[in-house]
């Protein structure tokens, strides 16, 4: 599983211009599985996408396809982990660690 944080780069009238498109690519990754959750940092200098389903390199080409980091507007720190527990809603994406 992965922690996708973005920080914006760019003064919040640039990524407003982008939130028509950044909206729809989230909804195209939401559609086929690999998003989870996501949603607005307070204070709002960023956002959170909890993503899963896909390796290191498919998660990092995703995040280069994200209309603001092709603006160039926000930067992505990936950050991967192994959710050994979760809630029930997400047990379909637990995992056990390799020993």
């Amino acid at each position: 599983m992965f922690v996708m944080e973005l920080s914006y780069t760019a003064p919040l009238e640039s990524v407003e211009e982008q939130m028509d498109a950044h909206i729809a690519w989230l909804d195209g990754y939401y559609a086929a599985g690999v998003f989870l959750a996501s949603g607005r940092k307070v204070p709002r200098d960023g956002g959170v996408i909890l993503a899963g389903g896909v390796s290191r390199a498919e998660i990092e080409r995703i995040a280069t396809e994200d209309p603001f980091a092709v603006a160039g507007v926000c930067a992505y720190t990936i950050t991967e982990f192994i959710a050994t527990k979760t809630s029930s809603d997400l047990s379909t994406v637990r995992e056990n660690p390799v020993t």
